[in-house]
């Protein structure tokens, strides 16, 4: 444990390394943050391939079942025998090129500029089918050695079928929104960066973040970094939408409340971290939407907009409702309604995987992405910011974590239906900006449970029954009959 917990830290200043370079890093210090990923990452490794780690394992003898023990002692060997299956050059590459191809994706991103971007793109692409080799099992698609990372035991096929079956449900509900007409409303007025960094401050703390242990920053992609005393989250600013800063960071604030909850005694080993990131995704989902976008808490948000802005175009708490569940067709994933998001979703899971297979090459991505999305959502992609390279993801080597925000729409639509039954109140508490109760539900369930369980059986813990897509369908459509009379 002790040797696992210094693997653990190093993972961390790994984690820092990427944060400092989205929010802080000087333009020329990107060659030197290269060589520092790089090396942090082969000590990671080499320490993760350890051989000792298997006469460690093998003389702790049999554990209690269910105890952390017997966690820690599974995870431990689950990690070493994934890690000694990649070559520590290859490791030290991906790490490497990881870092530049997020930086050049940064650079090119605002002009689009597919000609530098794509280049760096397929070098990665090449190192992720490589790893992908090393790790996959004889009869598993390669595709699903890459999305063990992000969720152990999960495969392609089963969410394929999930996929297919949320697919038909998703675009019927749309369809009869579309028919049903009516238009939200839309903010509009003066929204100076300063004051919406101030507003999402504030609303950050009444989610439960602990600015003890956090801080907020600005970056060209929100996310969240760290784990226990040091949760870093950064999120973005459009002057003319306060909606993309307060939502970008509710969300974000949903994984830091996460790791901030972790059990503080099992921080920094195996099985102490967070579960999986469909887990994850749905602490910030359920965050992000069940209940930052609720009818509830628009009753509180709506004082705070107008006394921190004045005008907002909106003229009650549910016009304000009516206007961030508005549902509309648009490019950008981040900023989709509840309808659309998993549709975007969809399309990345079904591109990323022709990638990894070599069924589709980086040179043809652009093309590929914008067929599918004029088929998927009938508007022509204009240019590649809002296209392919919109997201992060894949030019910082994540491939596999796509689908894991679907699984945590899921998981997010069993917690929202627990979470009501056992909060009857919990409506009033959100008008009142009063959310601890939720923290404190999703920490004994969730949070502080760790990697102990499997993410389906944790879920399953947790709500009392399996996760399946069916609260997820029930809670939108409820609620889109409401707003659309459908």
């Amino acid at each position: 444990m002790r040797h696992f917990r210094r693997m653990a830290a190093l993972e961390h200043v790994l984690g820092l390394l990427n944060w400092d370079q989205e929010t802080q890093m000087p333009p020329k210090g990107g060659d030197i943050r290269v060589e520092e990923v790089g090396a942090v990452a082969a000590a990671h490794h080499a320490a993760l391939c350890d051989p000792r780690i298997e006469d460690w394992a093998a003389s702790c003898g049999a554990a209690e079942p269910g105890s952390w023990a017997e966690a820690h002692v599974a995870e431990a060997l689950r990690l070493h025998r994934r890690a000694v299956r990649l070559p520590a050059t290859l490791a030290e590459d991906l790490a490497r090129q990881s870092a530049r191809a997020q930086m050049i994706w940064e650079k090119a991103r605002p002009t689009s500029d597919l000609g530098v971007f794509l280049p760096e793109l397929g070098k990665l692409v090449a190192l992720k089918r490589q790893e992908a080799e090393c790790l996959r099992e004889s009869d598993q698609p390669a595709y699903d050695a890459l999305l063990a990372e992000f969720e152990p035991g999960a495969s392609s096929a089963e969410i394929e079928a999930v996929f297919t079956r949320l697919r038909a449900a998703l675009v019927s509900l749309r369809a009869r929104i579309e028919a049903a007409g009516g238009a939200s409303g839309e903010l509009s007025g003066s929204f100076p960066a300063e004051q919406q960094l101030a507003l999402a401050h504030r609303v950050a703390g009444l989610f439960g973040y602990d600015w003890a242990a956090g801080r907020l920053d600005l970056a060209v992609h929100p996310s969240s970094s760290g784990t226990g005393g040091d949760v870093r989250i950064t999120t973005r600013i459009d002057e003319a939408n306060p909606q993309d800063c307060f939502y970008s960071t509710i969300h974000e604030v949903g994984h830091a409340v996460y790791e901030q909850g972790l059990d503080p005694e099992q921080l920094l080993l195996p099985a102490g971290g967070h579960a999986s990131m469909g887990v994850h995704e749905s602490q910030s989902r359920l965050f992000e939407n069940q209940l930052g976008r609720s009818r509830a808490f628009c009753e509180w948000l709506y004082p705070a907009m107008t006394a921190t802005f004045g005008e907002t175009g909106l003229s009650s708490p549910e016009a304000l409702y009516r206007a961030v569940n508005a549902v509309r067709t648009g490019f950008i994933r981040t900023e989709a309604d509840e309808v659309h998001y998993n549709l975007h979703i969809m399309m990345r899971f079904d591109l990323e995987r022709d990638l990894i297979s070599g069924a589709l090459d980086v040179s043809d991505l652009p093309e590929a992405w914008n067929s599918r999305f004029e088929a998927d959502f009938g508007m022509k992609v204009p240019d590649a910011a809002r296209g392919c390279m919109q997201d992060v993801h894949w030019s910082a080597g994540l491939f596999g974590y796509f689908p894991t925000y679907a699984l945590g729409n899921i998981y997010a639509g069993e917690l929202h239906a627990a979470l009501r039954r056992d909060m009857p109140d919990l409506d009033t508490a959100l008008g009142a900006g009063e959310i601890g109760g939720v923290r404190d539900w999703l920490g004994a369930r969730i949070h502080r449970l760790g990697r102990k369980h499997a993410p389906a059986a944790l879920i399953a813990a947790a709500c009392g029954a399996e996760p399946s897509e069916g609260a997820l369908l029930g809670y939108l459509e409820e609620k889109y009959w409401a707003l659309y009379g459908v």
